[in-house]
């Protein structure tokens, strides 16, 4: 292949350069084409870094689809067997893989219609002649489940009769009728928009393509217009997570980049940023509390610990400190308040699962070995145990074998058998210098093994940054972690979000007033008391 010609060009002619194609080609392409400029411009930033390998540029272009132990293992050439060189176990009492269908009871949201028998019901004689007996209600109905498609935002159009005098000319026109309601955009509609944007990562442009395909046509600033103004009494319900999750057990935390065009600085936003701190970040933390998960995301200079200080200094006096877990960069640490400190078990598992290529045989030991903690850890989960039980369960099982790991860790520095600046000397003196940390679950109640449950949650803002590559405000960005927040607090306590949002909007003064009855694992009781009240 001919080398091509090369020439100078700036990241700013780079950017002109593309809006100039946007008004010539498909609003995909241009996506596309951006996202594959940008791609250039950060690899040649990271060539211009010395400390750049080519093993850093190829976990970045070329990711690895899996890091499950058994299937790196095959990627690298090994022959999947257990520590003693047999083959792995086969599990014949795990169950055989299901048809892929749902249950009926799968079907949470769906709208259940109680069909009565046409001419039988309890206690009428059998139809059959020759029995004699009487029928009775089983306990559990026949289910029926029937699927219909339907656009996410519908639209009614009411086609009110006009009626003209022919003398005096005046027009009388016909009531609407009481169903047709007030407002022209309902909180269905609002709570739909925001969840298809703010949940599932729809862009602007591209949602207003979809309802428009439909049939529905709602602008762009519409749409913006409508999900500003429902931001507003949906406040109290975020207020209120960031009060609970203070009071949390267990606060997991960690960032990741976010572009905001106009964040300009605020003086009383980030006075306690650095002025030389030009990123933008999009923080998420899920606290643990009472058995609920609650996520919270803050976009916008400052760092997670920074921002997980906010939170817990609306922590309740006289509470203990609680476990913090998260990675080992020194940002992700609240500098000023006290915090019994984890570290992820799953980050110094990866830097294995990144030199196994050159380092097989070491990786698979320390691979097979963490598997066999996550092992205990599941059983744990599964078998429902405590806090305290699940660590008497980790102290007896893991604790011997993460003791293993550590002389075996120790030994390949005293015996010279890696060489420390090596990628495997890297990752073995990771997993040294946090060690206890890193192993906080042997020795306290409640401690988990890593911080996955924040990186899935950091998703959605990755998700946005993916689909829509910025926000365009500081307010925008805002209303985006409100929703964020309140979506996928939603999702990880087995809530309807789309529900949630319509309740919340349809009882705004109910919830402004009380807003600690109105969090995504009570809003259904407290709807079922203000129906019988009124009933009543």
């Amino acid at each position: 292949m001919k080398q091509p010609d090369q020439i100078e060009i700036s990241t700013e002619e780079l950017e002109a350069l593309l809006e100039r194609v946007r008004s010539v080609v498909a609003e995909e392409d241009y996506q596309k084409l951006a996202a594959v400029v940008r791609t250039l411009g950060y690899v040649t930033k990271l060539l211009e870094n010395r400390e750049a390998t080519l093993d850093t540029l190829r976990r970045l272009l070329c990711r690895s689809s899996t890091e499950k132990t058994a299937e790196l293992l095959q990627q690298a050439g090994i022959e999947t067997t257990d520590r003693t060189g047999r083959p792995p176990k086969q599990h014949a009492d795990r169950p055989a893989a299901g048809h892929g269908r749902n249950s009926a009871a799968a079907y949470r949201g769906a709208h259940k219609i109680a069909v009565p028998h046409a001419s039988l019901k309890g206690g009428d004689r059998c139809p059959d002649s020759l029995c004699g007996g009487k029928v009775y209600p089983l306990r559990e109905p026949g289910v029926l489940v029937r699927i219909k498609g339907q656009a996410p935002v519908a639209a009614t159009v009411y086609e009110l009769e006009k009626l003209r005098c022919n003398l005096c000319q005046k027009v009388y026109t016909a009531e609407a009728p009481e169903e047709a309601g007030e407002k022209k955009y309902d909180e269905t509609a609002a709570a739909m928009i925001a969840l298809l944007r703010y949940g599932s990562g729809f862009p602007w442009h591209r949602l207003k393509g979809l309802e428009a395909s439909l049939g529905i046509p709602l602008p762009v600033a519409t749409q913006c217009e409508i999900v500003a103004e429902i931001a507003v009494p949906l406040r109290p319900a975020l207020e209120e997570l960031i009060h609970q999750a203070a009071a949390g057990e267990v606060v997991h935390n960690d960032d990741t980049s976010m572009r905001v065009l106009s964040l300009g600085r605020n003086r009383v936003r980030d006075a306690e940023v650095s002025p030389e701190r030009t990123g933008v970040f999009t923080s998420g933390i899920v606290s643990i509390s009472g058995g609920h998960r609650i996520a919270l995301f803050f976009t916008g200079r400052k760092h997670a610990g920074e921002n997980l200080a906010d939170v817990l200094e609306r922590r309740p006096a006289g509470l203990s400190p609680p476990i913090q877990m998260c990675d080992a960069l020194s940002r992700n640490l609240p500098k000023s308040l006290e915090v019994i400190v984890a570290h992820c078990l799953a980050h110094g598992r990866r830097t294995f699962v990144e030199v196994i290529a050159s380092f097989p045989t070491e990786c698979r030991f320390v691979l097979e070995t963490l598997g066999e903690v996550y092992g205990y850890d599941e059983q744990a989960r599964e078998q429902g145990l405590s806090a305290e039980e699940r660590l008497d369960f980790h102290q007896k099982h893991s604790a011997p074998v993460m003791e293993t790991l550590h002389v075996w860790l120790n030994a390949q520095f005293a015996e010279k058998n890696v060489e420390p600046n090596s990628g495997l000397g890297k990752a073995i003196s990771y997993l040294l210098r946090h060690w206890e940390r890193l192993t906080l679950f042997l020795r306290q109640a409640g401690a988990p093994l890593d911080n996955n449950v924040v990186e899935r949650g950091l998703k959605k803002a990755i998700l946005h940054r993916k689909n829509s590559l910025f926000y365009k405000t500081r307010n925008g960005a805002r209303m985006g972690d409100l929703f964020m927040s309140l979506i996928h607090t939603c999702e990880l306590n087995g809530a309807n979000p789309f529900d949630y949002l319509t309740e919340l909007l349809r009882h705004a003064q109910e919830l402004k007033a009380n807003p600690a009855e109105w969090l995504p694992w009570s809003y259904r009781e407290t709807l079922q008391r203000l129906i019988a009240s009124t009933a009543a």
